[in-house]
């Protein structure tokens, strides 16, 4: 049988035979090579040297205009059987989709460099840790890739000793939107994307194999791979508990990995700790519990809206050796982008005079990549082999009404239907049409690599003799009132929430039991120096059971229409809980005013 570093050799060679690069490169992952390539880059204007005074180490990138995020209408889950795509993915039947994208890769590398970046995914010697190789013709992506994944020799070593590895092969193409195609073939543990650069298209360690073809590696093998944040929160006692936690896009995902303490929480000691800002592959334990690890070594992290009142930890990571894409430039060459409170742009995203009609001076997309060590919350633990426990698992979106600041679920299966029926409201500034609600199971629905039905089922399959399972919680930080003001300050401030949960978790907070789970009075948060009215209270954690019905029975139209394939015991908790909502006093389902 042949090694798996046969196979990559030979792989590779079939590649190139259909690509014809000029020349091949084998990377390592070095400092001394990171520094060729990027002096490379520079000298093709791929990259911009950005004022080393104020922001050493780094440079700036700007994509085609036609090529700035990622297009999911392009993005396809192809498997023999449709229905293990499911309604949730785009699907091509496998054969017909590497037929349309190898005829778009012929030819394509010619005049270019073919670069092989073996890299893992997690800490090297983590046995929850999975690699892959990526061929592409695209420097930026090395370097990024180099930053985002542990790259190169060490990788290598570890593809030889596991016997295997996932396929990536990734060429910009023409960069031409009708030529553009993202692949995922699970049974094949593969990924072909062409006719982009842009991040989430082209870096394929990041969504296409840590989410959608990990999903799929995950269910197979018994764990788990989650579109969450992972962060530890140190008590006064120096006890370290920590959190997983997913959100759809703008609901603060990154802010909440790297949040900073409230002054009175810090003076009594009280820290957070960063392991993961976006992506969670947990495995259960030898003790039942889930261990969690961060696959990625950096953060792809959105640009517009960082700052120092918003997350001051992101702010000062970048600062120095960050890759820089679609940012606006000051005149004197730092890195701008709107909403950030110092500076004035010179120069937009493209490359133009800055002119306010011509848009933002940086794209809305625009992105910083930077290695996760530079965070100043950065948790060593990122890098422990066996990864980090997980107390609790908290699921959130944004809703103006109806969902309170916090609950509690009331059991697993009960805490999976909960982030099932997860989703953000749409405003009016964003899409023309207020109160929309769009569902986003476990903020999975761009990024599960297989039928949402039988993902539901996967996890509830982890509730099994001797598990320990996490406490599941929701919240929601975008709570309004009559007037449209948020009702809860956010932030640093969410701090109060967490100590409540793992509270939760360690048997010692109090709550009060309603239809929809446990849910804290006001006098069960911490919310000393607080100058919240009570009226705000109220309505922060009330639970209008009249409302939740009409909630609850759209839920079990959303879980209808995965089909047959829904597990049961799913629709059996949604029908547990409209019973149980039917029954509740309207008045006696409300908070206390604390």
């Amino acid at each position: 049988m042949a090694s798996s570093l046969e196979s990559l050799n030979r792989w590779v060679e079939e590649v190139a035979r259909l690509t014809e690069p000029a020349e091949i490169h084998w990377c390592n992952g070095s400092d001394g090579e990171y520094r060729l390539l990027t002096e490379k880059m520079l000298a093709s204007g791929d990259l911009h040297a950005l004022n080393p005074d104020t922001h050493p180490g780094c440079t700036l990138h700007r994509s085609n205009p036609t090529d700035v995020a990622r297009v999911e209408h392009l993005t396809y889950i192809c498997t023999r059987n449709r229905d293990d795509a499911g309604p949730n993915n785009h699907w091509m039947a496998p054969a017909e989709a590497h037929a349309k994208v190898d005829h778009l890769f012929a030819g394509c590398m010619r005049g270019r460099t073919m670069y092989v970046v073996p890299y893992c995914m997690g800490p090297i010697d983590s046995p929850i840790s999975r690699c892959g190789v990526e061929i592409t013709d695209s420097p930026y992506v090395v370097a990024n890739m180099r930053i985002m994944t542990r790259m190169g020799a060490a990788a290598l070593s570890r593809i030889e000793r596991d016997g295997g590895f996932v396929k990536g092969l990734h060429s910009i193409g023409e960069l031409d939107p009708d030529r553009r195609f993202i692949m995922h073939f699970p049974e094949e543990l593969s990924i072909k994307s062409i006719g982009s650069g842009y991040g989430g298209n082209a870096l394929l360690g990041k969504k296409c194999h840590a989410l959608r073809i990990g999903s799929w590696q995950a269910r197979s093998e018994g764990w788990l791979a989650e579109h969450m944040l992972i962060v530890g929160i140190e008590n006064p006692q120096g006890e370290i508990r920590y959190v997983a936690a997913a959100f759809p896009s703008a609901c603060g995902k990154t802010n909440l990995a790297m949040l900073i303490p409230p002054e009175s929480y810090r003076k009594a000691g009280w820290k957070v700790w960063t392991v993961g800002d976006d992506i969670c592959w947990m495995k259960p334990g030898a003790d039942g519990r889930l261990w969690a690890i961060n696959p990625e070594a950096g953060y792809f992290g959105v640009a517009p809206g960082t700052d120092t009142t918003t997350n001051p930890n992101a702010l000062d990571m970048i600062q120095h050796d960050t890759i820089y894409t679609n940012v606006g430039v000051t005149a004197d060459n730092q890195p701008w982008w709107e909403g950030l409170s110092e500076g004035r742009p010179a120069t937009d995203w493209q490359g133009r005079d800055y002119d306010p009609a011509n848009g933002p001076a940086a794209h809305p997309n625009a992105r910083f990549t930077v290695s996760a060590r530079q965070c100043p919350s950065w948790s060593e633990h990122a890098e422990a082999a066996q990864g980090v426990p997980i107390s609790a698992i908290i699921f959130g979106g944004r809703r103006p009404s109806l969902v309170p600041l916090v609950f509690e679920a009331k059991d697993w299966t009960h805490g999976v239907l909960v982030g099932a029926a997860m989703g953000s409201e749409t405003t009016a500034a964003a899409t023309g049409a207020v109160g929309v609600l769009r569902r986003d199971s476990m903020a999975m629905k761009p990024f599960c690599g297989y039928n949402f039905a039988d993902y539901f089922s996967h996890w509830l399959s982890f509730d099994k003799p001797g598990a320990k399972l996490p406490k599941i919680f929701h919240v929601n930080w975008f709570r309004k009132n009559a007037e449209g003001r948020f009702l809860w300050p956010g932030f640093g401030e969410n701090l109060r929430v967490l100590e409540w949960i793992l509270g939760r978790c360690a048997g010692s907070a109090g709550a009060r039991e309603t239809p929809i789970g446990f849910v804290p009075d006001a006098g069960d948060l911490n919310l000393d120096e607080l100058d919240l009215p009570s009226v705000a209270k109220r309505e922060l954690l009330a639970v209008d059971a009249k409302a939740w019905r009409g909630e609850i029975a759209a839920i079990g139209e959303y879980l209808d229409g995965f089909g047959e394939r829904m597990p049961e015991r799913l629709k059996r908790e949604q029908r547990h809980i409209a019973d149980a909502l039917e029954m509740a006093p309207l008045a006696t389902a409300r908070a206390a005013s604390g």
